[in-house]
């Protein structure tokens, strides 16, 4: 199998753990997997999305290849131009304008045809059975397409965002006429199956592409269990000193600025109000953006939250802790020492995240804080340890914190044990099975027919 995943280890983009577990169950059931990913000069100096830790938990059966791409538009130094761009910088502008409005719209086009020629050569040696492309960036829908025209080899498109759809503000991510609406439809309509990570967004593009509708299945994400133990107990009620313990709420996670940051820590300061909550404490765990130059800002809004007019600076509201970024190979010492898990999201009925899998697993308490009508509510309906506000009221958050709290003290065994037993029906050898067996049987017929 081909594997075209732009980010991959060691890139830690949220989308990088479904690739990164799809490929290492393909190994595991004896594929022999070629994963197609983006440079690691480009993940480490372009953008600052590197977790070396991550390359560690890579099944060393998968053979990666990192093709070409061009980085016009990460370059600010101008060392680092070629000496056309040097010596023409507005014409060099201009061709790369041009390329992106009539050959392909977006800033990867060039690692899509470098890996189809990559591709190519690997296999005029050894032929490829079958294609999964999973964007974004979309590019890799274009290289699979390509790749099919020329060769024929059948391919999956595994959609872990929407191309034409801005997930955030439900319309569309394009202004009417832009060419990935014709790429969007060129793509979907060659493809062997389009796999969506929930039902809303299937149903979206069942909609708009009725004809490749009965070839659209939905593979939700999951929660990885070579990083997580099958069990984590609650956190001690009582400190070794006899102290007894105050809540702890965590989030885990990247924090972006599409999230309702505000809400949350206004909803936790009216939290603590509550006699059983003065001393609690709500700990962030992760990086602050998906790419360098987040930080700052990022961390001054946190730091600002409670108080907008006030001067921003470091120091966060009472009770917050920004605890940095967590290796994935850590993340059971944080849930371990968590009686709470609060899930931040943006977004609403097409949005599901991935974290969500993992904090189920992770057996505790969960607070939703997310707009009404997130897709994340159908996974969590039937999560016995779940607390939802129904909104962005910080007055609601703050009654679903301390119900979440009361319900965190009293935890018990048989409670552990049945949010344990919903969450295994998502632990992510169960959620691919459908890709997996649908891979397989794509495989098994390009087989029959080459014999």
């Amino acid at each position: 199998m081909l594997y075209l995943a732009f980010y991959y280890p060691p890139s830690r983009a949220s989308g990088v753990y479904r690739p990164r577990a799809t490929a290492n169950l393909l190994a595991e059931q004896g594929w022999d997997v070629t994963v197609f990913a983006a440079p690691l000069t480009f993940l480490r100096d372009a953008i600052g999305s590197f977790d070396e830790k991550l390359l560690d938990s890579v099944d060393p059966r998968i053979t990666v290849e990192r093709p070409y791409l061009n980085q016009f538009v990460w370059q600010k130094n101008v060392h680092e131009f070629s000496r056309f761009r040097g010596t023409f910088p507005f014409l060099s502008r201009s061709v790369y304008d041009w390329g992106q409005k009539h050959v392909f719209p977006e800033n990867y086009a060039s690692w899509a045809w470098a890996s189809v020629r990559r591709a190519l050569r690997m296999h005029a040696r050894k032929k490829f059975d079958v294609v999964l492309a999973t964007g974004n960036p979309f590019a890799s829908f274009a290289a699979a397409w390509m790749f099919n025209k020329l060769t024929r080899t059948p391919y999956i498109l595994d959609n872990r965002d929407a191309w034409t759809l801005d997930l955030f503000t439900e319309e569309p991510a394009f202004e009417k006429g832009h060419p990935a609406y014709r790429w969007e439809k060129r793509v979907l309509k060659s493809a062997a199956n389009v796999v969506f990570v929930n039902d809303a967004l299937r149903s979206w593009h069942a909609e708009r592409y009725p004809r490749v509708a009965d070839r659209m299945m939905v593979v939700p994400n999951g929660w990885d269990s070579d990083t997580l133990p099958g069990t984590i107990e609650p956190p001690a009620k009582v400190h070794d000193d006899g102290e007894e313990r105050r809540p702890r709420f965590s989030y885990v996670g990247t924090l972006t600025g599409k999230q309702p940051i505000e809400p949350l820590i206004e909803g936790f300061d009216r939290a603590r109000e509550h006699p059983d909550m003065a001393g609690a404490g709500l700990d962030l765990h992760g990086y602050l953006g998906f790419f360098k130059g987040a930080d700052t800002k990022l961390l001054k809004r946190i730091a600002s939250a409670l108080d907008p007019d006030a001067e921003e600076g470091p120091d966060l509201p009472s009770g917050v802790r920004y605890c940095g970024p967590v290796s994935k190979t850590e993340l059971g010492e944080v849930y371990r020492n968590s009686d709470v898990l609060v899930f931040l999201a943006g977004g609403a009925r097409y949005v599901t995240s991935g974290k969500i899998f993992e904090y189920m697993a992770a057996g505790r308490p969960i607070v939703s804080v997310h707009a009404p009508g997130s897709a994340a509510e159908e996974v969590l309906r039937d999560y016995p340890l779940w607390f939802n506000p129904g909104g962005l009221d910080p007055e609601a958050i703050a009654g679903s914190m301390v119900a979440a709290a009361k319900a965190a003290a009293g935890l018990d065994r048989p409670q552990i044990d049945e949010a344990s037993a919903y969450a295994a029906r998502f632990e992510r050898t169960v959620s691919l099975e459908p890709l997996v067996q649908r891979l397989n049987e794509l495989a098994a017929r390009k087989g029959a027919v080459a014999g």
